[in-house]
């Protein structure tokens, strides 16, 4: 699938002529930068404001971002690019900024998503091994860095786990939660967000996943797996975030012994490391587990989010298999039987109706 799939009004053919953040963008690229002669086609788009294009002179390329001001702040991502660029790991350099207009322009690192290469299946031992060395680099070398990051805490772990019950629930089930349901969740999300707040800390991506992770090189930018997208909200927080992020993507499953066997590998390696070493394999799979679970809910609520509140769809068909992680999850767990029972009896078949009713995903 095209990354620019999931966007409608995106198209991979030229922008709208009456597009006057694109008509700016040009008149930087050929004014102060002074290329004229660049063309430029949509490279991509994603949750947020922020568009991207590639540009083109001759036979070498470019990304530039378009984060409108007032709407997208480009501080965040020039300050964690740095910081990655310290660390080693191939993600893009940032090569002009203006920020008055809410333009940079960063090396190419090409048009080749991990979810793409993904669906060949038998790259996906290579592809996650590369993966995995650049997550252990970012959390081991990243370890000075990351106290300067925002602190992934408390307050913010339950606000992103209230979208489930805001904008999923509520807004696309128009499911009525009763008091014994409500109580239910806030049992767990107390216990999902105190196991989070117990973990090791560390350098977070916060959106390790297969659509921000890019294999190749770009024309413009010669490097290794994987090319690393869309760090910028980036935080100090639990080190299983961008594991789980990683390993059960919203995007695509693996089998769970796959899964396993590559979050025990990662565990073993960054123990080695330091991060961790005194935690015992089943205290690290529970982490793991659980916060995948606090992931996996405030995804579904933004999934529900980015169709009631801005028009995007294309994540609806990401929310059953995302909504089945947490349902598995709680299966392993006794602590959260009655939450998985909820999600599996009630919300499950609610969702499944609405699929196959007349408000069909993205018909709604």
């Amino acid at each position: 699938m095209s990354p620019l799939a999931r966007f409608p009004g995106f198209s991979v053919s030229d922008p709208r002529p009456d597009d006057p953040r694109l008509a700016a963008l040009r008149r930087w690229i050929a004014d102060e930068l002074g290329w004229p002669d660049a063309t430029l086609a949509p490279a991509s788009a994603d949750a947020s404001f922020r568009r991207y294009f590639r540009v083109s002179r001759a036979d070498r390329s470019w990304v530039a971002m378009d984060a409108p001001p007032g709407k997208e702040d480009v501080g965040p991502y020039l300050r964690v690019a740095g910081m990655l660029g310290e660390i080693g790991v191939h993600a893009p350099r940032v090569i002009e900024v203006n920020r008055e207009q809410g333009f940079l322009l960063l090396s190419d690192l090409g048009s080749t998503t991990y979810l793409e290469a993904l669906q060949e299946r038998a790259r996906a031992e290579s592809l996650y091994a590369d993966a995995l060395d650049a997550l252990l680099a970012i959390q081991t070398r990243g370890a000075a860095l990351a106290p300067s990051l925002p602190p992934y805490d408390d307050k913010l772990l339950r606000h992103e786990m209230s979208l489930f019950p805001e904008w999923f629930l509520g807004r696309h089930l128009q499911f009525a939660l009763d008091r014994a349901q409500v109580g239910l969740l806030a049992d767990a999300f107390e216990r999902l967000a105190a196991s989070a707040l117990e973990q090791p800390r560390v350098f977070v991506h916060r959106d390790y996943h297969s659509r921000n992770l890019m294999v190749g090189a770009g024309a413009g930018d010669v490097g290794v797996n994987p090319g690393i997208l869309d760090f910028q909200d980036a935080m100090h927080g639990p080190c299983t975030y961008d594991l789980v992020s990683l390993l059960r993507d919203c995007y695509i499953d693996w089998p769970q012994a796959e899964v396993r066997h590559w979050a025990e590998g990662f565990r073993v390696r960054a123990a080695a490391a330091g991060i961790g070493a005194d935690v015992e394999p089943a205290r690290f799979e529970r982490w793991f587990d659980l916060m995948g679970m606090q992931r996996h809910l405030k995804a579904i609520g933004i999934f529900a989010r980015l169709w009631h509140r801005d028009g995007k769809p294309g994540y609806l068909a990401d929310i059953p298999r995302t909504l089945n992680y947490v349902i598995e999850a709680c299966a392993r767990h006794g602590d959260f039987a009655a939450f998985g029972e909820f999600a599996e009896r009630k919300v499950r078949p609610a969702l499944q109706a609405l699929v196959d009713g007349p408000l069909a995903a993205g018909r709604a």
